[in-house]
């Protein structure tokens, strides 16, 4: 028999957070959880609006140790919906048309490592996503991936095995710079060393 998907609904009011409970409830493939205990493999979050207090409650279910995560939102803007997305939801319903159906479909596709989105909703994403590569990136040589071709060449010897001196010397560089764009690919992206920055590109398909 299949384990149930463990659930915690964090609402901004009481009387939210017990009707999602109740429609989770009523699924027998669903075990609620309290806030604060072991981590959930779905953590629910509804508010009204995409504002701090939802997006800070999104962080600190993933901070716990969440990391699939479903907002129930009553409204959703371009920028909300990018700040979600960016504080790492892989579920999106509007309030209006959320059913216990459509919750429950959001629910098991995340428990599964799927996200759920509203066509209208991905369309918007996807515009600002290439607005953004187009005004803030593109400008800047930076692929949607992160990563410069510069970067993306630099972490392709480290995976190699070559050293900072072999590597700036066959791509014509200062060590100074090698050791300078590997600093930039850590702390732009929050790797630990060099190391990890080349298992992030070999799992991203960077390299």
């Amino acid at each position: 028999m299949q384990a149930p998907i463990t659930v915690v609904v964090q609402a901004q009011d009481p009387l939210s957070r017990e009707g999602v409970r109740a429609q989770l409830l009523e699924c027998t493939q669903i075990r609620l959880l309290d806030a604060g205990g072991i981590p959930p493999d779905v953590g629910v979050v509804v508010g009204d609006d995409i504002d701090d207090p939802v997006l800070q409650a999104i962080r600190s279910l993933k901070a716990s140790g969440c990391h699939r995560l479903v907002l129930v939102a009553g409204r959703v803007n371009d920028a909300g919906l990018l700040s979600a997305v960016e504080c790492g939801i892989c579920g999106l319903l509007r309030r209006s048309e959320t059913t216990k159906e459509k919750l429950l479909a959001t629910v098991r596709s995340a428990a599964a490592g799927s996200g759920q989105l509203a066509p209208d909703l991905l369309g918007r994403l996807l515009e600002q996503m290439g607005q953004l590569y187009s005004t803030s990136l593109m400008p800047k040589g930076i692929a949607l991936s992160g990563l410069t071709d510069r970067e993306k060449g630099v972490l392709k010897l480290v995976a190699e095995g070559w050293g900072t001196s072999e590597i700036a010397a066959t791509l014509s560089y200062s060590e100074r710079t090698v050791k300078s764009v590997l600093h930039d690919i850590t702390s732009r992206l929050n790797l630990r060393n060099r190391s990890h920055a080349v298992a992030y590109a070999v799992r991203q398909g960077l390299i």
